[in-house]
């Protein structure tokens, strides 16, 4: 995740559901052998061996990721935001070290590997009446069709006079989203996993209750629309989201920009991925324009069907045609790409011409008689292909 805003980790807690016993889930967690607790592979495995229902799994997960990682109170100003996520596990899993996103990278990875469906959930939490200066990651994950959330930061234990003190807290596992939502609201309001979700201000105002006045929100359906989507159209709806639900502090504002940058890189992606699938059938078209002149050239010779002839120009001529079509739809580049997809604008114009002009003598050779035929041939030069 891009951007330059920080992670936080929490201090003091002070709700979450009732008490219930995990003895035997995270004693059996603690008997995990080392060579398999140093990839979320190993770990997937090893859960997977032991335990059968995703409760008792995500439990595995969630008591693993919050008993064996420390947080790492020192760097917590130095994080590395264009790391990706396997990197950010990887070096986590080696240090045993993190702050809060280095821990839901884990438990996500985790849960995920154990066949459980899950979501990193970026936000920002309020202590005792106030909104934290600096943003948090969590967790979210479907256990038996039921949505419920987690924070393994959280739930490892506190900060106390600068020192890391580590104590399992249960209160961050499997939370109820309409009881979470009163200290970790999400940037994007879908991963509030509510029906009537909570804007940033009544978050901030702690008017968190259940508000059936306004409009239904199908998070379920939502969601499922939300992992059809490509990378792009992902974060373009998660801006709207954000944007709509109103632009209250700084936090939001940093994930805005960032999510924003995030857009415009993906859409430069996007665009170049379509500049090179169009470059390459451009230039499959001028090989076969190219031999199309390599035959007008021998004077069509060795004689072939009128049709054929006719097809030999018409095919090039409509796969530049729809190269063309293409490249004025690629949509948003940088400015570091213009010079390329310019110039092969260009290129396509230049060649259209020709084409047509070939195009036009095959129409006026097929109208003629056989002995006029004869008379029209000239030499016609070859069509290079640019270099990329």
């Amino acid at each position: 995740m891009k951007g330059t805003f920080l992670f936080l980790m929490f201090t003091i807690i002070g709700f979450g559901q009732s008490k219930v016993t995990y003895t035997l889930i995270d004693a059996k967690m603690d008997k995990i052998p080392h060579d398999l607790s140093i990839t979320t592979t190993g770990i997937a495995e090893y859960i997977n061996a032991n335990f059968k229902s995703e409760n008792d799994k995500v439990r595995a997960a969630f008591y693993w990721t919050a008993s064996n990682i420390r947080y790492d109170i020192q760097n917590i100003g130095s994080i590395d935001y264009k790391e990706i996520s396997q990197d950010k596990i990887k070096n986590t899993l080696l240090t045993k070290k993190g702050v809060c996103i280095h821990y839901a990278e884990v438990f996500n990875d985790i849960a995920k590997k154990v066949g459980v469906k899950s979501y990193l959930v970026y936000g920002y939490t309020k202590q005792n009446g106030k909104v934290d200066i600096l943003s948090h990651a969590w967790c979210a994950a479907r256990i038996d069709n039921a949505w419920w959330l987690f924070d393994p930061t959280w739930g490892a234990g506190y900060i106390q006079n600068k020192k890391f003190i580590k104590k399992i807290n249960n209160l961050h596992y499997k939370a109820a989203p309409s009881q979470y939502i009163a200290t970790h609201m999400p940037f994007d309001y879908l991963w509030q996993f509510l029906n009537y979700p909570v804007t940033n201000q009544e978050f901030i105002d702690g008017k968190t209750q259940l508000n059936k006045a306004k409009p239904i929100f199908d998070f379920v359906t939502q969601i499922e629309d939300y992992d059809r989507l490509s990378d792009l159209d992902k974060a373009r709806t998660s801006l709207i989201r954000m944007e709509k639900n109103g632009v209250k502090n700084n936090l939001i504002r940093e994930i805005i920009l960032s999510r924003k940058s995030e857009v415009e890189a993906l859409q430069n992606n996007d665009a170049m991925a379509k500049l090179e699938v169009i470059s390459n059938d451009y230039n499959q078209a001028i090989v076969m324009f190219n031999d199309f002149i390599l035959y007008r050239n021998k004077k069509f010779k060795p004689a072939l069907p009128d049709e054929v002839i006719r097809e030999m120009i018409e095919t090039p001529k409509q796969k530049i045609v729809d190269c063309q079509n293409r490249i004025y739809a690629i949509g948003s580049y940088n400015d570091a790409n213009a010079a390329s997809v310019k110039s092969l604008k260009n290129a396509i114009i230049d060649v259209l011409k020709q084409v047509e002009a070939q195009e036009k003598f095959v129409n006026d050779y097929l109208s003629k008689s056989k002995l006029a035929r004869k008379a029209m041939f000239t030499k016609v030069t070859f069509i290079g292909i640019p270099s990329r």
